[in-house]
This record gives C-alpha cells, sequence and structure tokens, in this order.
C-alpha cells in the first residue's frame, strides 16, 4: 500500500475547494492527491512552502496543476496518462508516480508566470464594451494590460451568445457562449478600430511549446475550452494580435500619453492581471488611468474595464468606469474563466 504523509503546505488543498466550487471535480481531486503526495517531490514541496509571495495572488496552486496536466498530455508516466483518460481513478497512485518521476519538470514548470489568456473572459469584456458603445456611440481603441498570446485582442472577431442576445462575428469559428444568469444585455456592436496589448513576455499562437503550455493551463475535465482555446489559437494566425514587450505600468503611461482620435472610445482593459502587480505598478496604472479620464471629453472619451477578483478573493467582478463622467458601474460577478456571467446590467 502507498504510503501517504500529508504535507503541512496547505495551498493545494485550499485550492482544491476553490476549483470543486468552480465546477471542476477532477482539478479537486488531483489538487487533493497532490497535497498528500507532494512529499515524493521534495524539490517541488520545498518551492511551494518558501514561495516569497502570496501563494494565492501567484496562482501556486493553478501551475501546479498545469503542470500535471503538461506531463499527462506527453503520457508521462503512463499511470497519469490513463488517470486524465479516466481510465481509472487511482488519483493518489498516478499523482504519486509523477511527482516521483517528474520533480525537477514540476518545479521547472511552476517558475514561470501562469499562461491562461483565456478565451471565456472575452464574453464578459464584450459586454462591458457594449455598455459602452451604446452610452459614446462610438468605435474602440483597446489597450490591454497582460496580453500574454494577446487572444483577448481579437474579441472582435468572435461570436457571442450573451443571455440570448446574439453579438460579435455570427460566423466566427470561436464561439463564446457563458451561462446567463440576469437581464439581457442591450444589443450593441462591438466595433474595435484598433487594439494593441503589451506582456513582459508576450507569446506566439503559432509556436508549437507556446500552444502546448496555454493548453495544459486548460482544466483537464473542461475539454469544450481546449478547443475554444485552439479554435482562438488558430484564429490568431490569420488575424496577429499586436503585444509590446514592456512592463505594463510604463506601457500604459505612454500610450495614454499618446494624442486620441476624435470619435474614438479609448479602453484600457485587463482580465485577472492585476494580482500580479507590484503596489508600485499597480499605483502607476491607477494614476495613469485616472489622470486620462481627467482629460477626457464626449468626442474622446475614456472607459475602463476590469475583469478581477475583488480584494478578499471572494469574488470575480467586471466593473466599467466611463469618463469624461467618472462613473463606475459593476456590471456582473462571473466565473474566474467566463464560464458563466451573473449580469447587473
Amino acid at each position: 500500500m502507498r504510503m501517504m504523509v500529508p504535507t503541512p503546505v496547505g495551498e493545494l488543498h485550499r485550492q482544491s475547494r476553490v476549483a470543486r466550487k468552480l465546477g471542476s471535480p477532477f482539478v479537486a481531486a488531483v489538487l487533493e492527491a497532490g497535497h498528500r503526495q507532494l512529499y515524493l517531490a521534495p524539490r517541488t514541496a520545498e518551492l511551494i512552502a518558501g514561495w516569497p509571495r502570496d501563494p494565492s495572488a501567484s496562482a501556486l496552486a493553478m501551475r501546479f496543476n498545469a503542470a500535471l496536466h503538461a506531463l499527462a498530455r506527453r503520457g508521462e508516466p503512463e499511470a497519469l496518462r490513463a488517470l486524465y483518460r479516466r481510465e481509472h481513478d487511482d488519483y493518489d497512485g498516478a499523482i504519486g508516480a509523477a511527482l516521483a518521476a517528474s520533480d525537477s519538470f514540476i518545479a521547472r514548470w511552476m517558475e514561470d508566470t501562469p499562461q491562461t489568456n483565456e478565451v471565456g473572459r472575452a464574453a464578459a469584456i464584450g459586454a462591458a464594451l457594449m455598455v459602452a458603445r451604446r452610452r459614446f456611440g462610438l468605435p474602440f481603441e483597446l489597450l490591454e494590460l497582460g496580453s500574454s498570446c494577446g487572444l483577448n485582442l481579437n474579441l472582435a472577431h468572435y461570436g457571442y451568445d450573451l443571455g440570448g442576445i446574439s453579438a460579435g462575428q455570427v460566423d466566427s469559428p470561436v464561439q463564446v457562449v457563458p451561462l446567463w444568469t440576469g437581464p439581457e444585455p442591450l444589443p450593441a456592436p462591438i466595433e474595435v478600430a484598433s487594439a494593441r496589448g503589451v506582456d513582459l513576455n508576450p507569446l506566439d499562437p503559432g509556436d508549437a511549446e507556446t500552444r502546448e503550455r496555454l493548453l495544459s493551463y486548460v482544466w483537464a475535465d473542461q475539454p469544450g475550452r481546449a478547443r475554444r482555446l485552439e479554435r482562438a489559437l488558430d484564429l490568431a494566425l490569420r488575424h496577429p494580435p499586436r503585444i509590446d514587450r514592456q512592463d505594463a505600468a510604463s506601457w500604459l503611461v505612454e500610450r495614454l500619453a499618446e494624442p486620441q482620435l476624435a470619435g474614438r472610445c479609448r479602453v484600457v482593459f485587463h482580465s485577472m492581471v492585476l494580482q500580479y502587480f507590484t503596489g508600485e505598478d499597480r499605483a502607476t496604472v491607477l494614476n495613469a488611468i485616472h489622470g486620462a479620464g481627467a482629460r477626457a471629453t464626449a468626442e474622446r472619451p475614456l472607459a475602463w474595464i476590469g475583469f478581477e477578483w475583488t480584494p478578499t478573493r471572494s469574488e470575480v467582478q467586471l466593473t466599467l468606469t466611463c469618463w469624461p463622467s467618472g462613473e463606475t458601474r459593476r456590471l456582473a460577478t462571473c466565473h474566474a474563466y467566463g464560464n458563466w456571467i451573473d449580469w447587473l446590467g
């Protein structure tokens, strides 16, 4: 019988409860078994125990989960591959074997910043853009912080079903259909005149290793998300996103200082990014946005869309602030990956 020694490191176990609440029992079971079997991977256990930052804000458990998923997709070891194919349910045996055999691989994987360019969040961002469109009646100039592979810069090329309301490109190969509760959104075109993003390490959608890393971060019991991601990556080859390699704070200061065309609504948006910023960078970003908002006019308005955890990480909120009025509205509460949207309108 395999000995199971519970590790004193509790982040995996804590995040397993979050995964279960988010509708992923398989990922929850993987993290629970990982918590029990972590003693078999001393390098990974040491990395988790000595993590220098907030492990939750750093998505430490999701890094661990993605590393195991990457191994399973490679078929290493066979017991792990079989577990992910649902050919057995010996979580402890399969994950314990993977931890023992691939300790160094898992630790190296976890040291890199997570790459979760989740296309499902585009539905919430798009719904917020529809609100801004009805308010200003203008096409958008998008500026995205933390673009990763830039897939959400292509949001105007996707199709959406938002509580029965069709939006975007109805014939797009990428269709985003979140579970929608609350009132229907008011229809409006998602018209993007330009889209530009920033990332410290922009990813190439045509690179095989990049695609594999992104797919490994998709939860293994949500194959629909994986198929949609593959289609979005293929579409990005036809519509390459424009992403600058730079830190987000200085980049945004530069972009917001550039002249804005009359008849365009400039939009700053981000999804699940602020948690990775230092306090200084976050302050720079917020000051830049509010400074640009103070300069906004009816002919050159500014909108700011956030899809982020609350400070207590109790829920993900979709917020919209519009200038020149400076009014902020909480539009929805959302699933972290956009699977559902509870729309407030």
